[in-house]
């Protein structure tokens, strides 16, 4: 079992930056892969970056390519997103996942854990 709390969310302008961070409960943070999702209100929720075990590898939606960074910290069981030239269409609820094993869906599908989400707003 993995808890995951997310943290780092808030109000900003276009154009400003943010990063959330997700800390995870337990000692085998590094036996998961890890992703952030978001939901804006009204919509499905999207993929938007995920990381290998190791770290060594990430992956990106086309809509933040370039603007956001995902990485880990193995030691300190967290995973962040940094968020830099931020747009009003960013604004949504931010969630991290954790996935145990590789499957056909990654990155972007069949998480086994789920955080509670934190609200990003970027106002115009």
């Amino acid at each position: 079992q993995v808890q995951l709390v997310e943290s780092g969310g808030g109000l900003v302008q276009a154009g400003g930056s943010l990063k959330l961070s997700c800390a995870a409960s337990g000692r085998t943070f590094n036996n998961y892969a890890m992703g952030w999702f978001r939901q804006a209100p009204g919509k499905e929720r999207e993929f938007v970056a995920a990381i290998r075990r190791s770290g060594d590898i990430t992956y990106y939606a086309d809509s933040v390519k370039g603007r956001f960074t995902i990485s880990r910290d193995n030691a300190k069981n967290t995973v962040y997103l940094q968020m830099n030239s931020l747009k009003p269409e960013d604004t949504a609820v931010y969630s991290c996942a954790a996935m145990r094993r590789y499957g056909s869906n990654w990155p972007t599908g069949s998480y086994d854990y789920w955080g509670q989400g934190t609200q990003v707003t970027v106002s115009s």
